[in-house]
């Protein structure tokens, strides 16, 4: 459930306009979604690379589909007022299956999604190993998912990963027949220098673009948020920046309690900041509103200005 404020779900165009460039964050749970929103992100992304190594412990290779995927997000969804991209992979099948995708997720409150043109078994477009289908055949479901969509708001983006296996003319030929076809704005995986992502910005100007910076083992090289809106793109996806550091950390505080070391507040919230961040005294003002003096000794917010007060 969402702390008390404002949900802010703009329209995804709306974002853009006032962002440039949108950098996206990947949330892979409700937690870091919350996380995003305090840290003052306008927007984020749920990206199914951290989906699968979050729920599943296992690499994003197409082992996990729409329904877990769509429920994981949901929850993820209701804990964040902010706008989000999710990552729809290819559709999760045909025409069909990519307009029950878009219907389910433009219901659940994501206000933009993204459908790529690999060819199953898909995998993450930093991976080798890529293939896509017919051209042909993603301009097919970009049809569809368009048709689908109920609020013609709802951010529909064209994904290609034609980049490694065809070459970067392909992509960018491909990018040109997507949006021909009814798509919003286009991202396009896996560039591979600086030169190949300017000739990426030069051939869809004035167009919606994003790609994804894989941060500790990607594709696409580092460039600071600034250069890349330089390049022409306005939207920079980053699958692996707060998910890799928080592995890290995880295995950080396990080597701490194996050794017998005492956590160091200098690198941790203690109880109290962990308490404002899942909401605990909106929680406790909602036990005291309507539950009044029990039993036990007063509500929530009794309790915890005691604990406090010592």
């Amino acid at each position: 459930m969402l702390t008390k404020g404002a949900v802010d779900r703009r329209p995804w165009k709306s974002v853009l306009e006032s962002h440039a460039p949108l950098i996206l964050p990947s949330a892979p749970d409700a937690l870091t979604a919350r996380l995003i929103e305090r840290a003052g992100f306008p927007a984020y992304q749920i990206g199914g690379f951290a989906l699968a190594a979050h729920m599943h412990a296992v690499p994003d290779i197409d082992l996990e589909q729409y329904g877990e995927n769509h429920a994981k997000a949901q929850e993820i969804i209701t804990a964040c007022g902010l706008p989000v991209l999710v990552d729809g992979d290819d559709g999760y099948g045909d025409v069909k299956n990519v307009t029950r995708t878009v219907r389910g997720y433009e219901a659940i409150g994501a206000s933009a999604l993204f459908i790529e043109d690999q060819q199953p078994p898909k995998r993450c477009g930093h991976m080798a190993g890529k293939r896509v289908i017919a051209a042909e055949a993603m301009v097919d479901k970009i049809k569809a998912g368009v048709a689908a969509r109920r609020n013609a708001d709802f951010f529909i983006l064209a994904r290609t990963d034609a980049a490694e296996p065809n070459g970067i003319d392909d992509a960018i030929e491909r990018g040109h027949r997507y949006l021909d076809a009814g798509a919003d704005g286009i991202y396009v995986e896996g560039p591979t220098s600086a030169e190949e992502l300017k000739e990426v910005g030069a051939a869809f100007k004035g167009v919606p673009l994003a790609t994804s910076i894989l941060e500790g083992g990607g594709k696409t090289p580092w460039h600071s948020p600034r250069s890349m809106h330089d390049f022409g793109f306005s939207m920079i996806l980053y699958p692996t920046s707060v998910l890799f550091r928080a592995v890290r950390a995880i295995q950080e505080a396990l080597e701490d309690l194996r050794e017998g070391h005492a956590m160091d507040l200098n690198r941790s919230v203690d109880m109290e900041n962990f308490e404002d961040i899942v909401g605990m005294p909106e929680w406790a003002a909602i036990e005291d509103r309507f539950m009044g003096q029990s039993e036990q000794g007063g509500g929530l917010v009794t309790k915890i200005k005691q604990k406090l007060t010592g």
